[in-house]
Parts: C-alpha cells; sequence; structure tokens
C-alpha cells in the first residue's frame, strides 16, 4: 500500500480563482460532487490540474469507449493550476539541458513539440468555446541588474548554432520600451509563447472533460493506492478499482518515498495589482509580454485583460522530507518581499494599489524539466512530476505522455528519455533541507549585491554553485506554483 499526503487547503484562493468563479460559460459544467461508492474503471486520474485533464481527454480521443475517472481532493483548477503566473512558454529556454539528458534528436524534439503546445492550448481554447484569456505577446527574458547581462547568451548561441530561428536579440532601448521600465537593461524575446487566465482553462478543460463522457469527482482526495490484480485508489467515502491510474498531483507527490529526492516542493508567491490600463499605456508595456528575469529566485510578471499587473516570485521557501508544509500556502511575509521585487522593477508605480496575493507549491526536479514513470510499489500507476515552475504549456505534452503510458502504447510521446523515471535527484534530508536554507540566504546576498552593481564574495558564491542545475544563473526560469 502506497499512501498520499493530505492536501492542505490554501485560505487564499487568488485573482484567477476569484475572477472565474461563477464566470458565464463556465456555468455548463456539471455540479461538483464527492465520490459515495465504490466504481471501476478503466483508467484513473488522480488530480484535476492541467496534467490530469489533458490526460484525461488524450485518453478519450484515443480510445473514445474508454472509462475514465478523475478524482480531485479540492476543485479543478484549485491548486497549481488555478494559482500560476499564466505564463505558456515553450522549452526552447530549456534546450541545452534537454540535449544533455535526452541527446540532440530527442532533445530537438521535445523542445518542437512544446513549442507546438501554445498554439494548440489556444486552439484548443477557440474549438471549445474556452474564454481562457489566451493572448500570444511572447517573452520577454530580461535582466534587471548590469551583472545579469547576457545570462540567456549560451541558451541562444545552442539555438542559433541549430539554425533555430526562436530568440530576437533586442537592443537594451527596446528591453526598457517593451518592458515599461529603465530597470530592464537587456534582453532577448521569444515569440513562441502566450498568457492565459489559469483558472479559467482549468475550468474549461473541466467542462470539456465532462461533456466528453469522463466522470469527475471533486472534494475527494485518495488516501491510499494498492494493487490487487487491479490498482485500487481509495477515498475517504468511496473507492475506484482501475487497470491503470494516472498520479497528476503536482508537489504533493514528494511524499512518495521513490519520488522524495526526485523532487523538492518549493514556494511561489503571486501578487496583483488593481486595474491600471491607464498606467500601463503611459509607460508603453502594451505588446502583452510576459517577462521573467535572470534571478535564481526568479521574479515573473505580465498583464491582464483588465490592466492588471501579476507578479511573481519563485524559491522563496522549501518543503522537509517530501511534505507540502502549510507554510507554503500561506499567505505571509513572502507576498512583502514579492511587493518589494515589483516596486523595484516598477518604480513609478509605488502609489499602485495590490489587491490580491497568493501563493502556493511547485515541484521542483533537479534539472528543472518534468519527468515520468511507474511506481515500483505499485505497479499500474504512472505519474507525472517536476515542472518546476514551468508547467502550463509543457502538461499539453505530459497529458500526450501519460495516456501512451496508461494505455502501454509505445510511441513518439514515450520514447525518450524523460519517460524513464528521475534524471537526477537532490541530497538526501537533513542535508537538502538546511542546505536549502544556506543557498537561498547566499541567493539573497547576491540579489541585493548584484542590485547595487557589486559582485557576491566568495563565500557565498560557493554556496550559489551548490544550487540546483535547473536554477544556476544562466538557467532557464521557472515561475508561477504549477
Amino acid at each position: 500500500m502506497t499512501l498520499l499526503q493530505p492536501v492542505v487547503h490554501g485560505r487564499h484562493r487568488g485573482l484567477w480563482i476569484e475572477e472565474a468563479f461563477g464566470v458565464a460559460g463556465e456555468q455548463t459544467s456539471p455540479p461538483s460532487q464527492n465520490l459515495t461508492e465504490q466504481l471501476k474503471a478503466d483508467v484513473c486520474v488522480i488530480g484535476g490540474g492541467y496534467t490530469g485533464l489533458w490526460t484525461a481527454l488524450r485518453l478519450k480521443e484515443l480510445e473514445p469507449t474508454l472509462d475514465v475517472v478523475v478524482l480531485e481532493a479540492d476543485h479543478c483548477g484549485s491548486g497549481a493550476s488555478g494559482r500560476n503566473g499564466g505564463f505558456v512558454l515553450s522549452w526552447w529556454s530549456k534546450l541545452r539541458t534537454l540535449i544533455k539528458l535526452c541527446g540532440e534528436e530527442e532533445g530537438l524534439r521535445l523542445a518542437r513539440a512544446v513549442e507546438a503546445a501554445v498554439p494548440a492550448i489556444g486552439r484548443f481554447c477557440e474549438k471549445n468555446g474556452i474564454d481562457a484569456h489566451f493572448s500570444a505577446g511572447g517573452w520577454l527574458w530580461a535582466a534587471t541588474s548590469s551583472l545579469h547581462l547576457g545570462a540567456w547568451d549560451a541558451t541562444v548561441s545552442a539555438c542559433e548554432e541549430r539554425g533555430l530561428d526562436v530568440f530576437t536579440r533586442l537592443a537594451p532601448a527596446e528591453v526598457t520600451a517593451r518592458a515599461g521600465s529603465p530597470i530592464h537593461l537587456g534582453g532577448v524575446w521569444e515569440r513562441a509563447a502566450a498568457t492565459v487566465q489559469p483558472a479559467l482553462l482549468a475550468g474549461g478543460l473541466r467542462r470539456v472533460a465532462a461533456a466528453r463522457g469522463i466522470r469527475i469527482f471533486e472534494n475527494t482526495p485518495v488516501a491510499s493506492l494498492t494493487r490487487y490484480g487491479s490498482v485500487l485508489a481509495t477515498t475517504p467515502a468511496g473507492s475506484v478499482t482501475a487497470s491503470a491510474v494516472v498520479l497528476a498531483i503536482n508537489a504533493w507527490a514528494a511524499s512518495l518515498p521513490e519520488l522524495r529526492r526526485a523532487i523538492l516542493p518549493m514556494s511561489s508567491d503571486v501578487i496583483a495589482t488593481v486595474p491600471i490600463p491607464e498606467h500601463l499605456e503611459e509607460i508603453g508595456w502594451t505588446g502583452g509580454e510576459s517577462i521573467s528575469d535572470t534571478r535564481m529566485m526568479v521574479h515573473y510578471y505580465r498583464t491582464t485583460r483588465n490592466g492588471r499587473i501579476v507578479f511573481g516570485r519563485g524559491g522563496e521557501a522549501h518543503g522537509f522530507l517530501g511534505r507540502v508544509p502549510r507554510s507554503l500556502e500561506v499567505v505571509g511575509e513572502r507576498a512583502s518581499r514579492t511587493e518589494r521585487g515589483f516596486h523595484r522593477a516598477y518604480p513609478m508605480l509605488t502609489e499602485v494599489a495590490v489587491s490580491h496575493a497568493w501563493t502556493g507549491a511547485v515541484d521542483r526536479s533537479e534539472a528543472g524539466l518534468p519527468f515520468f514513470g511507474e511506481l515500483r510499489e505499485v505497479p499500474g500507476v504512472h505519474y507525472g512530476v517536476g515542472f518546476s515552475g514551468n508547467g502550463v504549456g509543457p502538461a499539453w505534452l505530459a497529458g500526450r505522455i501519460l495516456a501512451s503510458r496508461a494505455l502501454g502504447r509505445r510511441d513518439v510521446w514515450t520514447e525518450h528519455r524523460l519517460n524513464h523515471g528521475p534524471c537526477s535527484t537532490f541530497p538526501p534530508d537533513p542535508v537538502r533541507y538546511f542546505g536549502g536554507i544556506l543557498v537561498r540566504e547566499a541567493i539573497r546576498r547576491e540579489e541585493r549585491a548584484a542590485d547595487l552593481g557589486r559582485p557576491v564574495g566568495d563565500i557565498a558564491r560557493a554556496f550559489i554553485n551548490l544550487a540546483p542545475a535547473g536554477v544556476r544563473k544562466g538557467a532557464a526560469p521557472a515561475e508561477k506554483p504549477e
């Protein structure tokens, strides 16, 4: 038997969920219901976020008569899928890591697949009447300190050497103009990116899934998984027996013994301003770009359809022994640090009121990429975790990988290195936990020094070099709780 950790419900749901609640167009979803009986299904998907819902939809696409059940501990999209920054990004910024792990051919194929996911999500929304505010405004990877200039060079060069027209190198003045702030000193732009209203996308996926005959049970946490020929997923008031189970539970999977060292629950904290469309016009941030800076504890920010700025910061806290502590679901001092980051990036907007603050857990992998596999302790249970803050677009790909896994298919979605379990691991706790605290403090010192135009000291630099590969300088930035 494998036990799953109880899900902690955050009190602050955030702007996106507040906006999406009862929005016309998503009201056609069937009423929420929890599981109170013993069911049988072909496939049981645990987790009603992007990965779980894309997997369920893909299963029905491949085999329309398949009986698919989705079990969600809260309501669909209540976790990372409804609380992230809404960046729909490709994997071109992770190309070097993809090639290192998967080889040249497979690395390029996966990068192209995730690039294709961005417009595919937009087309799915259009076809199915989901107004998720999909906007293909591109992504700006920018430096807000002179010491961080050129952090993207190795990645951009790797693309250019392969003849890939992915990133556009921008003059400093253009970066400043696009971002609407003189703090932005340089950067590159990627066209293959978009933004969405995350909770509306999750709600739309839920509605389409229900319409296609997928049985969805919310407020139904899974307590344990047991193999008795088939897999038994036990809930407080019922159970589901299925030939295959898909775990799509994000950071909550970190408590499983065989995944504990492979993913680390980390915080991502977000604030949103009141609508300020006139200010956005004044500063010139009108192109709809999503923006990430080059800090290791990354700042990520974008505008919304009604003129808000949504501004996030990743990596301020992490869990112990694979647990998602309540602190990762509670808005506190981290929100104040995030707001200070916003004021530094946009000093001309210091008088603008912040109307919302929320937080959530990210499933950080050491390499910064997701991986997929099957639980050894409970055969037939397949997982996809480790999105590391970039999951809105890659979850589309994950749905294809996990659906093929659940059906026992060997195809283009399963034949690659990411589909063979963890690619790398963290040190064991307590080394990881207490070492992470020291590394994070060294990163904070480096950020403060960089803001003043000074290099960090040798001792802090030594600790920074212990940071996971996926967050070191020049690595692709992450965003959101996903």
